[in-house]
């Protein structure tokens, strides 16, 4: 069918969704709008689905839950004899009935559904989805996105997102089905009764905190210290799990942000519930002006993802994730070489777009830095790797730029209760030291040297946005620059292909095959161009080095200018 005859069929069926039918009403004639819901199924991947909260093929809606959990189930029934799924979900509109949905479905097909009686964050539903022993996990949630998306995030029996081998074969199975026929479904409230769908018990909750506790460091510097915080779930589901663990560490001074404390997938007062933008920050920040407290910590809606700012004498700095990486990294290997808790032979995991300030950090310490692709999957790949060679302690942080980070091997996503936890921690322990972590970051940087970072985001929306996306990726890979900026380009890197080029030949990359190209440059500077997973953006990622701050801003602008028109941006 084409888009047009899509819409007819959806128009001429009897939604369950009054909201629905009401969209599909008030587009009749818009060619465009139309076009915009239908032309295509919404995309399934390793980040699961994710997309704009309406009605169509292209949306996120109750159909195109049923469709994917009905495929899920098939993937799993065809897998597993007696299959178990967790599930949860955040603040997001219509979380909570798309979560209900899935249960349904699930419960249709025979396999038994735990499920959290109210919101909760990622690493809960990671931690859920490994210490149930299901063989899968589904999160509904759209991070860190504007209010109108909603998403749908697959999970595997490790408490990792999905491989791409098991996403294919889940996008195959879903594939083969239609939007409304041949999907099983019960009522949600028939499966409780029946016992096919419970909800996750409290004592797991509780499990769950613990388990965090115990990658404290230095357990007791919190209460010593005295710290003052602001902390702000931006309106998502980190205020219980963060809030508690901040209390049983010994934080007595929190001040929460009023307007960002309670559950509202609108976000009234961050249009953007990213805690990489300034702007989802500044209600805190107004609040850490008036108090004078010492840090602002915000998560993001499915609390997988923390940022922070930190009071100086000049008033409140953000920290990139590189930033707070770096500093966690520094901290959980100093503090654990001086307590005589470092395992033997340790790694640490980022990703070849993070800060390449962690390897300096590595080889400080005598721990084995891991650079792999972008996506804490394959930060989760290596934890379970070790895992299986029967040494998991061997881990003992992950981070990626995009402020995510992961100490312990309880859960196999990024989390931001664990990351607030060690965040708080450090910034406690280096008070009684009389340091804020700005001089804590400085003071890394005269050991190992200055490394700046920076990502721009290029948006392109609809289906002409994904068009363009792949001319521009198409363009870069086929005609790869010699120079950028001043410098020559003296390798080449194609994650797609698996090809490292240089003058010195063509070698192999050993990493999963990925659409990311990646420049390093003859004054030791490097560009990355990626597009995004789960959004309809191209990312581009600078890593800068010089003599000084002059120097690195200068390269910064050119290598900057220069990527922007090779992108064509």
């Amino acid at each position: 069918m084409n888009h047009n005859d899509l819409y007819q069929r959806w128009l001429g069926t009897n939604l369950e969704d009054a909201d629905l039918s009401v969209e599909l009403e008030s587009i009749k004639g818009q060619e465009e709008e139309i076009f915009e819901r239908f032309y295509r199924d919404l995309a399934f991947g390793t980040a699961g689905l994710r997309g704009i909260i309406g009605a169509g093929t292209n949306r996120m809606n109750i159909y195109t839950i049923r469709r994917a959990t009905q495929g899920l189930a098939n993937y799993l029934n065809q897998k597993f004899e007696h299959a178990t799924v967790a599930i949860s979900y955040d603040s997001r509109i219509k979380s909570d009935l798309f979560s209900k949905e899935a249960a349904g479905v699930l419960a249709a097909n025979g396999i038994k559904v735990h499920i959290y009686q109210e919101l909760m964050p990622v690493p809960t539903l990671s931690f859920a989805t490994r210490e149930l022993h299901c063989e899968a996990g589904i999160m509904v949630t759209a991070s860190h996105n504007p209010a109108k998306y909603n998403g749908y995030k697959v999970y595997g029996s490790d408490g990792g997102q999905l491989t791409e081998v098991a996403a294919d074969a889940v996008l195959a199975e879903i594939n083969a089905l239609d939007y409304f026929d041949g999907i099983k479904r019960v009522a949600f409230e028939q499966g409780l009764a029946d016992g096919s769908i419970s909800y996750i018990t409290n004592e797991l909750i509780d499990s769950f905190i613990q388990a965090t506790l115990a990658q404290q460091v230095n357990p007791g510097v919190c209460a010593q210290a005295g710290l003052k915080l602001v902390y702000s779930p931006l309106n998502g589901s980190g205020n219980k799990p963060v809030r508690r663990v901040l209390k049983e560490i010994g934080v007595a001074d929190v001040t929460v942000v009023p307007e960002q404390e309670m559950p509202d997938g609108n976000f009234p007062t961050c249009p953007f519930p990213n805690p990489e933008i300034k702007e989802a920050l500044q209600k805190g920040l107004e609040l850490s002006e008036k108090t004078g407290a010492d840090l602002l910590l915000a998560t993001d809606p499915d609390c997988d993802r923390v940022g922070i700012a930190v009071k100086a004498e000049d008033g409140y700095h953000l920290l990139t994730g590189n930033h707070v990486g770096a500093l966690l990294f520094d901290y959980i290997c100093q503090n654990r070489m001086a307590n005589g808790t470092m395992p033997k032979d340790p790694f640490a995991v980022t990703t070849i777009v993070s800060t390449k300030l962690t390897n300096a950090i590595g080889k400080m310490y005598g721990v084995e830095v891991k650079n792999v692709l972008t996506g804490f999957k394959y930060i989760g790949e290596q934890i379970a790797i070790a895992e299986a060679a029967g040494h998991p302690e061997r881990f003992v942080f992950g981070f990626e730029e995009s402020y995510g980070y992961l100490a312990g091997t309880h859960v196999r996503d990024k989390d931001a209760v664990v990351g607030s936890m060690l965040i708080v921690e450090m910034a406690s322990w280096y008070k009684q030291k009389g340091m804020t972590l700005i001089d804590a970051l400085n003071a890394i940087y005269e050991k190992c040297g200055r490394y700046v970072e920076s990502v721009a985001n290029f948006q392109f929306e609809g289906a002409q946005g994904m068009k363009k996306m792949d001319e521009i990726m198409s363009t870069m890979r086929g005609n790869p620059p010699k120079k950028i900026a001043s410098s020559p380009v003296s390798e080449v890197l194609d994650y797609q292909l698996s090809t490292a080029t240089s003058a010195a030949g063509v070698s192999t990359i050993d990493l999963p095959k990925s659409n990311v190209l990646e420049y390093r440059l003859e004054n030791g500077c490097t560009a990355i161009v990626r597009p995004s997973g789960t959004e309809p953006k191209i990312k581009l990622y600078l890593s800068l080095v010089g003599s000084g701050e002059a120097e690195i801003g200068a390269r910064s602008e050119a290598i900057g200018s220069s990527m922007k028109q090779l992108l064509g941006v």
